[in-house]
C-alpha cells in the first residue's frame, strides 16, 4: 500500500497508527477521532477503497484518478475536494517542476493523495502534532497547513526565477543568440507557475466566504487571511515576472533589429562603394577605348582610306585622340564619376 503516514487523531492528539486503513476506519469510530491518511501515487483500488468507506463524491474520485488537473475547490454537500499544484525549482537544471496533490475533507477524515515529491506533508504533520490546540480545530485546520506548506514551497522558486530573469538581463546586451530561447522557456515556466499559484488566491477567498457558515474557528479564520496575504504576493511577483520577460523580449527584438540594420547599413555602404569603383574603372575604360577606336581603324592599311596618304594624317589621328579622351574625361569628371 502506498500509504505514506495514516494516523488517528483525539483532541488534537495522534493516538492511534493503524497498519492498515481497515484498522483506521475501526478506530477512527470506536474513539470517535479523526483520520488523517497520506497516500502516495495509489492504484485505482486503493483510492476505491478509500471513497467507498469515507462516501467520497463520485466526480471528485473520478478526477483523482485521472489526475492532471487545475486547481481548484469543490464542495460536496460536507465534503471539500481540492486539488493544489505545488512547485519546486530544480538548481541543478535551473527549471521549475510541477505536481500535483489531491486532499478530500470530511467531518472527521483528511485524505491527501500526492503525486510528486512535494509539498512535504510530513513536516505539515510535524507542525501542526505540535500545536495540539491547532490540529483540534478539525480537518479545516489540516487544509490550513497543507496550503500554507504549499505557498511556502513558492517561495524558493520565486527567488530561483527572479536570479534567472536577472541573469536574462545581463545577457541581453552580451550578443548572446541563446538569450531568446531561454527568454521563451522563462515565459512558459512563468505562465504554468501562474497557472498553478493564481488560483489559490480564489480558492482561499471561497474558505474564508463560507467561515461563518460553516462554522470555521475564529483563530483558524486569521490564519487563512495570513496565508491569503502570502499567496497574493506569490501572484504578484509572478505578474511582475511576466511583465519583466515580456520587456526583456521586446529589448531583445529591439537590439536583433538595430544589429540587423547595422549590418543592412555595413552592406549597403559596401555596395555603393563597389558602385564607385566601377564607374571609376568603366571611365578609364570608356576614355582609353577612344584613341583605342581610332588607332584600330587607322591600323588596317587599306588602300582606298581616307587620309592614309596625307602628311598631317598622323599628327590628327594623335589630336583626335586626345580630343576625345580629353571631352570624355570632361563628361565623367562632372558626373562625378572619377
Amino acid at each position: 500500500m502506498p500509504i505514506i503516514d495514516n494516523a488517528v487523531y483525539v483532541n488534537g492528539k495522534r493516538t492511534a497508527n493503524p497498519e492498515s486503513l481497515d484498522i483506521t476506519f475501526e478506530v477512527m469510530r470506536e474513539r470517535h477521532g479523526m483520520a488523517w491518511i497520506g497516500l502516495y501515487r495509489p492504484e485505482v483500488a486503493e483510492i476505491m477503497a478509500v471513497a467507498d468507506e469515507f462516501g467520497l463524491h463520485r466526480l471528485a474520485v473520478e478526477d483523482a484518478i485521472a489526475a492532471h488537473q487545475r486547481p481548484k475547490l469543490e464542495r460536496y454537500a460536507e465534503q471539500l475536494f481540492v486539488v493544489l499544484r505545488p512547485a519546486r525549482y530544480v538548481d541543478e537544471t535551473e527549471k521549475v517542476e510541477f505536481g500535483e496533490l489531491h486532499i478530500f475533507l470530511g467531518p472527521d477524515f483528511v485524505v491527501t493523495i500526492r503525486h510528486a515529491e512535494s509539498p512535504d506533508l510530513a513536516m505539515v504533520r510535524k507542525r501542526l502534532e505540535g500545536s495540539p490546540e491547532l490540529i483540534e480545530l478539525g480537518p479545516e485546520a489540516i487544509l490550513y497547513g497543507i496550503l500554507d506548506q504549499v505557498v511556502d514551497e513558492y517561495v524558493p522558486v520565486v527567488t530561483g526565477l527572479q536570479n534567472d530573469i536577472d541573469e536574462i538581463e545581463d545577457q541581453l546586451f552580451t550578443g548572446d543568440p541563446s538569450v531568446s530561447r531561454r527568454i521563451y522557456s522563462l515565459l512558459r515556466e512563468v505562465s504554468e507557475f501562474d497557472r498553478a499559484a493564481k488560483p489559490l488566491v480564489e480558492m482561499i477567498e471561497s474558505l474564508k466566504r463560507g467561515s461563518d457558515k460553516y462554522n470555521v474557528d475564529v483563530e483558524l479564520q486569521r490564519y487563512l487571511r495570513d496565508v491569503h496575504d502570502h499567496a497574493i504576493r506569490v501572484s504578484d511577483r509572478i505578474e511582475s515576472f511576466r511583465s519583466n520577460l515580456q520587456n526583456a523580449l521586446t529589448v531583445h527584438s529591439t537590439i536583433v533589429a538595430q544589429q540587423q540594420n547595422e549590418e543592412m547599413r555595413n552592406m549597403t555602404e559596401a555596395s555603393l562603394e563597389q558602385n564607385e569603383q566601377v564607374k571609376r574603372i568603366s571611365s578609364w575604360g570608356a576614355i582609353l577605348f577612344a584613341p583605342s577606336l581610332i588607332a584600330a581603324i587607322y591600323g588596317m592599311n587599306f588602300d582606298d582610306m581616307p587620309e592614309l596618304k596625307w602628311q598631317l594624317g598622323y599628327p590628327m589621328a594623335l589630336l583626335a585622340m586626345a580630343i576625345c579622351s580629353t571631352a570624355l574625361f570632361v563628361v565623367f569628371k562632372r558626373q562625378k564619376w572619377l
